[in-house]
C-alpha cells in the first residue's frame, strides 16, 4: 500500500499519554512526544501500553518509566489505531490500512491475515474479541456507500463463520465485548435522526435487545468496559459533531455500572460523570486500554502550543 494514512503531529502540537486513577480520580502525564503522534492505548497484563503510531506498535510501561519502542512486525500492512489484546496476553488483533484483519504475536514477529478479511469490497474496524478469544467483533464499511454504511459484525479468529450482528441503516461502530461476552456494546445513530448524534447502546451477540444507553445532547463514542465489569468509560464530543474527528474539545466519562450485565438502571447511563476535559478524539481512546484490575485507564491528548 504505497499511500501513506498515519496522522502526524501538527506543528506547535505534542502527544500526551496519560494514566487516570478511579480512586483518586486523578490523572498522571506518563509521556510527552513531540515527534510520534501515539494513539489508542491498550493495557497488557504486564503493565504494559500498546500503542499506534506512524502506523506501527509501539510499546511502553504504563508508568512511563521508559520511552515508545516500535513493536517490530512483518508482513503487515500500515495499521490503523483498531488493535484489541487477545486473551491469552501473548498475542494482539489488529486493523490495517488495507481493510483487512491481522493476528500478530504481541512481542513482535509475522502478523497473519485473518482468513476472508482481505476482500476488496469491504472494510473492515477491529474494536473487540471474545472473552474466549474464538471471536472478533468489527464494523463493516461499504466503501461505496461511504463512513455512515457501518455495521456491527462478528467473525471467528480463523476466519469462519462471518455473522452479522446489526444491519441496515444505522452507522454503528466501536463494537466491543462486555467482560462475560453476553452483550456487545457500541455507538450508533440508530436512536437519532440528526446525522452524526451517535449514542451508546448494546446489543446481544445475535443481533437481539439492542438498547440505548446514554441520550445525552453530546455526541458519544467508543464504550469500554472495565474488566470487572463495574466500571465503563467512554469519549463524548460537542453537539453536531460528524463522526470521531481529531483536536477538538472533548469529555471522557466514567460509569459506575449497577450489575454484572453492565447496565446503570433503567435509564440506561445518564447519570455519568464527566471527569476529564481534553484536547483530542481521534486517538485518545479508541480501543479498551483498562489496566487489568478496573482501577485505571489510559488515554491520549494532543494539547497545541
Amino acid at each position: 500500500m504505497s499511500e501513506r494514512w498515519a496522522r502526524r503531529l501538527a506543528d506547535c502540537q505534542r502527544c500526551r499519554v496519560h494514566v487516570y486513577d478511579t480512586v483518586s480520580r486523578r490523572s498522571e502525564v506518563v509521556h510527552v512526544d513531540e515527534q510520534t503522534l501515539l494513539e489508542a492505548p491498550n493495557w497488557t497484563a504486564s503493565g504494559d501500553l500498546v500503542l499506534n503510531g506512524d502506523g506501527d506498535l509501539w510499546t511502553m510501561p504504563a508508568d512511563g518509566s521508559r520511552a515508545p519502542e516500535r513493536i517490530p512486525l512483518t508482513g503487515a500492512p500500515e495499521l490503523n489505531n483498531d488493535h484489541v489484546l487477545d486473551p491469552d496476553g501473548l498475542r494482539i488483533h489488529l486493523s490495517g490500512n488495507d481493510g483487512a484483519l491481522y493476528i500478530a504475536p504481541l512481542a513482535g514477529g509475522r502478523a497473519e491475515l485473518v482468513p476472508g478479511t482481505g476482500d476488496a469490497g469491504i472494510r473492515h474496524f477491529l474494536h473487540g474479541v471474545s472473552p474466549d478469544g474464538a471471536r472478533l467483533a468489527y464494523i463493516a464499511i461499504d466503501p461505496a456507500a461511504g463512513w455512515g454504511s457501518g455495521t456491527v459484525r462478528t467473525i471467528g479468529v480463523d476466519g469462519s463463520d462471518d455473522r452479522a450482528v446489526t444491519s441496515g441503516a444505522g452507522a454503528d461502530d466501536g463494537s466491543e465485548y462486555a467482560p462475560d461476552g453476553a452483550w456487545i456494546y457500541l455507538n450508533t445513530e440508530r436512536f437519532s435522526h440528526q446525522p452524526g448524534h451517535a449514542q451508546i447502546a448494546r446489543v446481544r451477540p445475535d443481533g437481539s435487545g439492542l438498547e440505548q444507553l446514554t441520550f445525552g445532547d453530546r455526541v458519544s463514542w467508543f464504550p469500554h468496559l472495565d474488566p470487572t465489569g463495574a466500571r465503563a468509560v467512554f469519549i463524548s464530543f460537542p453537539a453536531g459533531t460528524l463522526g470521531h474527528p481529531a483536536d477538538l474539545p472533548v469529555r471522557l466519562h466514567l460509569v459506575d455500572l449497577d450489575g454484572a450485565d453492565g447496565a446503570a438502571g433503567a435509564d440506561g447511563w445518564r447519570g455519568e460523570d464527566a471527569i476529564v476535559d481534553l484536547l483530542g478524539g481521534q486517538g485518545t481512546i479508541n480501543v479498551n486500554s483498562w489496566a487489568p484490575d478496573g482501577l485505571r485507564f489510559a488515554y491520549v491528548d494532543y494539547p497545541v502550543g
